[in-house]
């Protein structure tokens, strides 16, 4: 399947915005975004009241998925059947973008958190295998996220020289999540600029942009939880002068405002693409 043009300024849909969401519809106001982002996971087999809620939003508005729990990285058999599902939910709604972490959750048993990778060669024959398993039983291709971590399990590459090298084996996009950049870069003392001139531009499916909260000068935690604060702001206006304007969605998975508020910040993402375009 060759993936639909994505564009503009979108948000991720939580279950506690299907209310205000319709409310807003219901008086006739401008969407005040362009897409939608869910994860699969939480939807994939999901019916009565709340089923026809995701589906009357699908049927709306574009939307890309942006799952959780495949587990790219780890060492534990693929989950053929979630892919499969996966599949199913993208067909029956009709959408094309798939993105998951570049990261493993699995071990022996769902870990509940996204864990960093090894940064060797052998673990980027490991994970781009599976990312093109993944694609094969899909029948498109995927994009992986650049996750934040607080630990380096082994680096014997550098963290873009790993992410290309999976994007090159693999063969497949790169969802590039700028708040993740800011903070790794605080917490692991690198350029955040220098890794952003290291990715490639001509992958990127689209960005996340996000809140995070600062637990000391020197570590911040990637929480979803707070508005985007500026220097992300700057890094987001960064990326689109060199790669030029890409679809951008804003995460925010608790400390929920009420939707105006949510779609101000949707609205400042536009005012940055709006900017950058010549």
């Amino acid at each position: 399947m060759v993936a639909t043009a994505l564009s503009g300024a979108g948000l991720g849909l939580r279950r506690a915005l299907l209310g205000p969401l319709a409310g807003h519809a219901a008086i006739g106001e401008p969407a005040g975004f362009d897409f939608l982002e869910v994860a699969p996971e939480n939807w994939i087999g999901v019916g009565g009241r709340l089923g026809r809620r995701l589906r009357e939003l699908t049927e709306r508005h574009p939307f890309v998925t942006h799952g959780l729990s495949l587990s790219l990285g780890s060492r534990d058999p693929l989950d053929i059947e979630l892919v499969r599902a996966i599949g199913a939910f993208l067909d029956t709604h009709g959408i094309d973008t798939y993105s998951e972490h570049l990261s493993f959750c699995s071990d022996g048993g769902h870990l509940y958190d996204l864990a960093p990778l090894p940064f060797t060669e052998e673990t980027v024959r490991h994970v781009a295998a599976r990312i093109r398993t993944v694609q094969d039983l899909l029948g498109r291709r995927i994009a992986i996220e650049n996750i934040s971590y607080y630990a380096v399990l082994q680096a014997d590459l550098d963290e873009p020289t790993f992410i290309n090298a999976v994007l090159a084996e693999a063969d497949c996009d790169l969802l590039l999540d700028v708040n993740n950049v800011f903070v790794n870069a605080v917490n692991h003392g690198y350029d955040a600029e220098a890794f952003l001139a290291a990715m490639p531009g001509e992958r990127i499916r689209y960005l996340h942009v996000a809140g995070h909260h600062d637990e000391a000068p020197d570590l911040k935690v990637d929480t979803h939880g707070a508005d985007v604060i500026d220097p992300v702001w700057t890094l987001l206006a960064s990326a689109y002068r060199r790669f030029g304007v890409k679809p951008t969605l804003l995460e925010r998975d608790f400390n929920l405002p009420p939707l105006p508020a949510l779609l101000a910040e949707v609205a400042q993402v536009r005012a940055l693409q709006q900017a950058a375009t010549p």
